[in-house]
């Protein structure tokens, strides 16, 4: 191969002209440059821009939209003048039909590239204009100190860098009256704002939780100590406005987690209420509950009709967290056993039980890949239906194969993540080939930005019928010789799976150094091949990486071809 033809067509800071023809996982245009990648944040398909290179790697570079010369007719003026500098809403200048259609191909594309199913996607259930704005129950709010004092806001697109905002248009109306009080006493007190560099300062965060249903309002300071000055002055401030609760979270670690291993109550109960549909929960500083109250009830609904409960199942809810879902399938199932590893999250998971009068629940701390596992088979206890809605990473794989032993009939695989869905949904029903995909609907419980939430149900592959087929061995007209079974068998042997890992233990034990699951997933992605085992590792790409050399690019050439995938 020539060696200008492993030259990029574009360099650095170089301006051209491009096509937009799609959108990335992160809502960033998608054009070609001759047969170069360019990805542009701001751009939309059907757009033709001028655009700065910022970033050129060998096949694929990041622009900066200069000027739109032709507009997409999908553009429409962003919900605020922050949008595309604060990293909140990447698709608010997307209409939100154009939104809604953006998030049900994503969902459609991941089932097929990454799971390799063909699977019906039907539109992806969006809100009515009138309650988009103000969605959010939940808001967090980094604090620091800006150019006119202690200021909060949001972190600017992959960096630390605070962009301040003084009213967020997704936020709750409590976040929006409550921050300029809470800054303001800070200010006067003199209390000052946490710094990342020096590890030093007081307050990190403020999170401002609402119910949507009750109008009740926690508050939370999140500080990079012991205790906050004058906390009898702010709890009596924030009580004057209504608040419910006021607590402060104990975060001294370097770190980018937000919340702390230890919150302690100023005022009130330490929790707020809220309903969804029926049902009451008790909402504590560090509860998981869904952002989106009014689509939560729209999730969870379809999750309950597609769990198809009469009320003799019993069922389990893997990751149940607070036992919002568990709770909702309790209303119709005999049984319902509830798995978090979070031991606040199970104690207010009984504490919502004990507060909606629900018996036919239980819940239990631990990993539910040991848990359900261990109670079917020493305990006896089976499930017709199982739920499972994973943090972003998905499933562990021992979850996975544990559900595929224990064979409920239903699975309901609920997703934040259309890529680890994507994964998960390929194990269980093309390499485990225990369930196929029935239904799949998409919610969009965050309008305005990239994320979408995916329901899927799956039922068991079993017969329908037995067909019995008689076979003479032997030879002669109408009989199967024996000795062609095994040349057939080894003709049509499935190939073993190749992971990530097989290939980087090959390249060690043969070259003698380690290769990162990312410049595996380059070199695939160079060579046209999947990557269906790391979906991150894609992710990881855009990160900056020490250059990869020619000669690990040879080794894993080498990998592939002995894998026989090249």
């Amino acid at each position: 191969m020539r060696q200008d033809a492993l030259q990029p067509p574009v360099q650095k800071n170089q301006t051209i002209e491009i096509e937009i023809a799609d959108l990335g996982n992160q809502g960033e245009g998608i054009g070609r440059y001759e047969d170069f990648t360019v990805f542009v944040e701001g751009a939309l398909p059907g757009e033709r821009v001028r655009v700065l290179m910022v970033k050129v790697k060998r096949r694929y570079g990041y622009a900066k939209l200069l000027k739109i010369l032709q507009p997409s007719r999908e553009r429409v003026a962003p919900l605020c003048q922050l949008a595309g500098r604060c990293g909140g809403c990447q698709l608010s200048h997307l209409s939100y039909g154009g939104q809604l259609r953006y998030k049900q191909n994503r969902i459609a594309q991941a089932l097929e590239r990454i799971g390799g199913l063909s699977v019906v996607v039907p539109p992806v259930l969006g809100m009515a204009e009138a309650d988009r704005a103000y969605y959010r129950n939940k808001a967090q709010f980094p604090v620091r100190d800006g150019e006119n004092g202690l200021t909060a806001g949001f972190f600017a697109p992959r960096s630390h860098r605070l962009i301040p905002v003084e009213g967020c248009q997704i936020q709750s109306r409590a976040s929006h009256r409550l921050m300029p009080v809470i800054l303001n006493f800070f200010r006067k007190k003199g209390i000052a704002a946490y710094d990342e560099g020096r590890h030093t300062g007081l307050v990190r965060h403020v999170l401002i939780r609402e119910g949507y249903a009750t109008g009740q309002v926690l508050v939370c300071v999140v500080i990079n100590g012991t205790s906050l000055p004058h906390g009898r002055e702010f709890v009596d401030l924030l009580r004057g406005e209504g608040v419910q609760s006021i607590s402060v979270n104990r975060n001294r670690e370097r770190t980018n987690v937000i919340l702390g291993p230890e919150t302690v109550t100023l005022w009130g109960n330490g929790y707020i209420e809220d309903r969804i549909g029926d049902l009451r929960f008790q909402i504590s500083p560090v509860s998981f509950f869904q952002v989106n109250p009014i689509q939560t009830k729209v999730l969870y609904e379809i999750a309950l009709e597609m769990a198809g409960l009469t009320g003799r199942e019993i069922v389990w809810d893997a990751y149940c967290g607070i036992g919002s879902i568990s709770l909702f399938l309790a209303q119709r199932a005999k049984r319902v056993y509830g798995v978090e590893i979070v031991p606040e999250a199970i104690a207010d998971a009984r504490r919502n039980a004990a507060l909606n009068g629900m018996d036919n629940v239980e819940f239990y701390v631990g990993k539910a890949e040991d848990v359900i596992p261990e109670w079917h088979a020493k305990q006896g206890v089976r499930a017709d239906v199982i739920v499972v809605d994973p943090p972003r990473a998905g499933c562990d794989r021992a979850l996975l194969e544990a559900m595929v032993d224990m064979a409920p009939e239903r699975i309901v695989y609920v997703s934040c993540d259309p890529g680890t869905l994507a994964r998960d949904l390929g194990i269980l029903c093309q390499e485990l080939g225990a369930y196929r995909v029935e239904r799949v609907q998409g919610v969009d419980m965050f309008p305005e930005t990239v994320h979408v939430e995916t329901v899927v149900m799956l039922s068991h592959k079993k017969p329908d019928s037995v067909i019995n087929v008689k076979v003479e061995f032997g030879e002669g007209e109408g009989k199967v010789p024996l000795d062609n079974i095994a040349k057939r068998a080894a003709v049509y042997k499935p190939k073993e799976r190749v992971t990530y890992k097989m290939i980087k233990e090959y390249i060690e034990a043969k070259y003698g150094f380690k290769v990162h699951t990312a410049y595996i997933a380059e070199v695939k992605r160079d060579l046209g091949l999947p990557m269906y085992d790391a979906p991150n590792a894609v992710e990881e790409l855009k990160q900056s990486r020490k250059h990869l050399t020619a000669e690990k690019v040879e080794a894993i050439k080498d990998a592939l071809k002995h894998f026989e995938i090249i």
